[in-house]
């Protein structure tokens, strides 16, 4: 009887655990503040490995080592995208690089030159730290809703995962467009909602999705569908946006994620019993995570969208000194 009390005691302080410190969005601060301390402890690079996102484990799914998995989610995103058939030594924007491994293997693999930009300050950090000299991938903090580029900069942008940190979806759709070049290629990868508008949430599904943005710090989901017309709706692309659902050949990476923490004990000598607690606690997320994935109430968007060609006054305005305005 003892030891059930004892249980149930762990359970439930878990659980207030969960609850009272959930990292709701309250601004840009509020992304930066959370992944500075995901950085600064180490305990999601050493769980993750250098790639924070999802792994990419075939169609069908097949049993794969979740960091082998994320590198060929990589690959298998430079594949979809086309970007492959682009010569080497084009330039690649990764919009919320982290801690750059997507980068390092864009400028290794496929010798783009590479910028990545993170909100975190402690991500740029230690993405400098882990990428040696020779490889061209440069890091800087940087808004992702506000970049500090002018228009027409980059032959390609490259974002995964990053789209739920954004409290608006329409600024950042035109953001990621306007930095492109002229015939420049945009590849997104994102996690998404069931589209609402033909299938509104039940209530049960109205807290889970409650319980995903607050925990890790993001406002808000948009589908697939919705964020395909923000693109569209930017007057900035051509040939139509083109969409895939990734739901399934992600969707391991979710249990993955946790048996991670089971097969590396090494964690627990590492970063001790705080660090236990903490990692310990990400666990109902990822559980309510895959239940929504599982289920169809998220959904893994993947996007592709070509810039059209500029327009004389846009490209008189993005030759001067000031930040040119999209109207």
């Amino acid at each position: 009887m003892t030891i059930l009390w004892l249980f149930l005691a762990v359970i439930l302080g878990l659980a207030a655990l969960y609850f009272v410190s959930a990292r709701r969005y309250q601004s840009g601060d509020s992304v930066a503040i959370a992944y500075d301390q995901w950085t600064q402890d180490g305990i999601l690079e050493f769980y993750w490995g250098e790639h924070i996102h999802l792994g990419h484990y075939g169609s069908p799914p097949q049993a794969k080592d979740f960091r082998t998995a994320k590198v060929d989610f990589v690959h298998e995103m430079v594949r979809w995208g086309e970007l492959d058939k682009l010569p080497r030594g084009s330039t690649v924007l990764d919009v919320g690089c982290g801690i750059g491994g997507s980068s390092r293997i864009l400028a290794k693999d496929y010798g783009f030159q590479v910028t990545g930009i993170t909100i975190s300050p402690a991500q740029v950090k230690r993405a400098q730290e882990l990428t040696p000299p020779e490889v061209s991938a440069q890091f800087q903090v940087d808004d992702a809703m506000n970049l500090s580029f002018p228009d027409a900069s980059f032959d390609v942008v490259w974002c995964i995962e990053a789209g739920p940190h954004m409290p608006d979806k329409a600024i950042f759709a035109k953001e990621l467009m306007r930095v492109l070049k002229p015939g420049g290629i945009l590849v997104v990868a994102d996690w998404n909602q069931r589209d609402a508008r033909q299938h509104p949430l039940n209530r049960w599904e109205r807290w889970v999705m409650r319980q995903l943005l607050d925990q890790w710090a993001h406002p808000e989901f948009a589908s697939i569908e919705g964020f395909a017309e923000l693109l569209e709706a930017t007057g900035l692309t051509e040939g139509g946006i083109k969409t895939a659902d990734w739901t399934q050949e992600t969707l391991p990476s979710w249990l993955d994620s946790i048996w991670e923490g089971i097969k590396r004990p090494k964690g627990l000598i590492t970063f001790g019993v705080t660090g236990f607690i903490k990692s310990l606690r990400e666990v109902p997320t990822l559980l309510l995570m895959r239940l929504a994935f599982g289920t169809g109430l998220c959904r893994f968007g993947m996007f592709r969208a070509v810039r059209k060609e500029l327009s004389t006054s846009a490209m008189s305005d993005s030759n001067s000194d000031s930040k040119p305005v999209i109207v």
